[in-house]
């Protein structure tokens, strides 16, 4: 089993994360763009699907693991040339000329729950799961195009909520304040996000064009970013 795969589906293609708790480090994310790459480059896919084979987890954000000790390391280029590749992930889903819906199959935590936030829908498992951003506990301050991002899916008052408490919020609790589309039983996830992808079959160079207007601001705060935390001793994990 491959970090990332993918099938094809009539215009749905559906990318299924298979790497654990799908935590960010280089190779899991130039995995996830290869994929995304080649489905824009070799199918008439018009939707993109994205969900993950943990039983229990979407995605659990940055492989701290990985990038702790690059930081103590005092290695910056390598930590600043990660968080460049994680913002090009991030960039190119909100851009992506596919509509996306992601299909939350568990706990979406930090990066995680900041990658959900650049699709164009989301589902989520109503039985399991949390959507949460920890940073302001484990010392990691939000980037530019992160706050962005957040602001495309969640109204300010949540955002404002969920960065300075670390609030894990129910799919329901999602539901209620708009930042998911439907919460549904993991029996049915998949079931539902499909239903509801099949029935948006929408030109690429319409729905690019769209997000390149719509999501400028994002663009816009992702390409300026120089990550300069890392260097200034705020990125501090706890």
């Amino acid at each position: 089993m491959t970090q990332v795969e993918y099938a094809v589906d009539a215009h749905v293609a559906t990318i299924t994360l298979n790497d654990g708790e799908n935590r960010f480090n280089p190779d899991f994310l130039n995995a996830y763009l290869a994929a995304l790459d080649e489905i824009e480059r070799t199918t008439e896919a018009t939707t993109l699907v994205v969900t993950s084979s943990h039983e229990k987890i979407f995605s659990n954000g940055i492989d701290l693991e990985w990038l702790v000790p690059v930081i103590q390391g005092n290695d910056i280029a390598r930590a600043k040339d990660f968080f460049y590749l994680l913002n090009r992930l991030f960039k190119r889903i909100a851009t992506y000329p596919l509509v996306t819906v992601a299909a939350i199959s568990g706990h979406a935590f930090a990066g995680g729950a900041i990658m959900c936030c650049a699709f164009d829908f989301r589902f989520m498992r109503s039985d399991r799961g949390f959507f949460c951003f920890p940073e302001v506990d484990l010392g990691i301050p939000f980037l530019p195009g992160m706050n962005a991002l957040l602001r495309k899916a969640m109204p300010m008052y949540m955002v404002e909520y969920m960065e300075y408490t670390g609030a894990r919020l129910t799919a329901d609790q999602c539901v209620a304040h708009h930042i998911v589309h439907k919460a549904c039983p993991v029996e049915t996830l998949m079931a539902e996000t499909m239903a509801f992808a099949g029935t948006v079959n929408k030109r690429r160079p319409v729905v690019g064009e769209m997000k390149k207007r719509l999501n400028q601001a994002i663009v816009r705060a992702i390409d300026v970013e120089d990550v300069p935390y890392i260097e200034s001793g705020q990125f501090n994990i706890q």
